[in-house]
């Protein structure tokens, strides 16, 4: 067995979230436009007693995040081990730059590096494709977080297809004080909408057209989701926020997934330090970063 591996897994950012009304399982059907983008957690597995499997945080948000069997990674790890028969234990350490609850798929991200760190760490016999079908099982984002690229998801977003997409794209991300609670986002979604007349989801062609094109003009006006207006009215601060980000001519503004992240679209690198700095300087986030995409889904880092 291997000493140690270290598996790396990027942010995701939605450019459209179509969202259905509510399953009978509970889970609202969506059709969504992913993006991988340069930011990155990463997660190194250790060897540990049999059946031993742990987890330790650092970084960005650590002390929110569980550490016992809530914990995707854990999840991911303990999976992995009961499909592949695995008796060997793994401690798990995942380094944060992700922000938490921020719309970005955090957790989703950090499940599946793990599953990538644990295949490599015990030596399965696991085929990419057997790990996207476990990642299915752990989450609706763990799919793509393993996928990365840009991609169409449909069902629950679990069902990945690559979108011929190109050019590369400059993103600013605001964060906000605290995080946003998934199924509020949803549930004031269905709150806001009627019962029943909710049209099934679909991504929008004029965002596929862009993404085709390569224009980031035309992928800045195609930008959309459908958890914005519940997000706003959960969190009105972030309008603000996007305003400003308008203001200094950003391509597009938009709540990113359930939120309460804000993304923006820049027509360059400059024009994008021109925006995080007057966001950064405004008052109205938390911290700012900068992001390029698309990028690789997780992927090993080091394997001694």
């Amino acid at each position: 067995m291997l000493s140690a591996v270290t598996a790396r897994s990027p942010a995701k950012i939605n450019l459209s979230l179509a969202v259905g009304s509510p399953r009978d399982d509970g889970f609202h059907p969506v059709a969504t436009v992913y993006q991988a983008i340069g930011l990155y957690d990463e997660v190194r597995a250790r060897p540990a007693p049999a059946g031993d499997i742990t987890v330790s945080v650092t970084g960005e948000g650590a002390d929110t995040l569980p550490t016992d069997d809530a914990n995707l990674a854990v999840q991911a790890a303990k999976l992995l081990a009961k499909c592949y028969e695995v008796t060997a234990g793994v401690a798990l350490s995942v380094h944060k730059t992700i922000a938490v609850a921020g719309g970005l798929a955090g957790g989703s991200t950090d499940a599946a590096a793990a599953l990538v760190a644990c295949d490599a760490l015990w030596s399965t016999s696991a085929t990419r494709e057997d790990l996207a079908e476990l990642a299915g099982r752990l989450g609706s984002d763990v799919p793509f977080c393993l996928t990365g690229g840009t991609a169409v998801g449909t069902g629950r977003g679990e069902n990945i297809s690559t979108v011929l997409a190109r050019g590369g794209y400059e993103w600013v991300l605001a964060y906000a004080d605290g995080g946003l609670s998934t199924p509020q986002v949803y549930a004031e979604l269905d709150r806001l909408r009627p019962v029943a007349g909710v049209a099934d989801p679909e991504v929008s062609p004029d965002l596929m057209a862009a993404l085709r094109s390569g224009d980031p003009y035309a992928v800045g006006s195609a930008l959309s989701n459908d958890l914005q207006a519940p997000a706003l009215r959960l969190r009105p601060a972030l309008a603000r926020t996007l305003a400003l980000g308008e203001e200094f001519g950003a391509l597009g503004a938009i709540v990113s997934g359930s939120g309460p992240t804000c993304l923006f679209l820049a027509s360059s690198e400059d024009h994008a330090i021109d925006i995080a700095v007057a966001l950064a300087g405004s008052g109205l986030c938390r911290s700012v970063q900068r992001a390029s995409g698309p990028v690789t889904g997780a992927r090993l880092v080091t394997q001694p």
